[in-house]
């Protein structure tokens, strides 16, 4: 099985791309060096990984500092 982007010479990474709450991302693949959006297939918001993301936890403890 051949990638179609790569067949075609797209821009692209294979990695899946994670996003942060305090707006910052990361790549499942080690070598990808250009975290935008449009370059990867599959983008996860931090929360949904399984056990979670340490930045979500500090985000749900600063929502709750704030409604105290």
């Amino acid at each position: 099985m051949t990638c179609s982007q790569c067949n075609h010479e797209l821009d692209h990474c294979h990695g899946t791309l994670v996003l942060h709450t305090e707006a910052s991302a990361d790549c499942t693949d080690p070598g990808c060096v250009d975290f935008a959006i449009v370059r990867h297939t599959l983008v996860l918001e931090c929360a949904e990984l399984d056990g979670g993301c340490s930045c979500t936890v500090v985000a749900q403890e600063s929502q709750l500092l704030r409604a105290s």
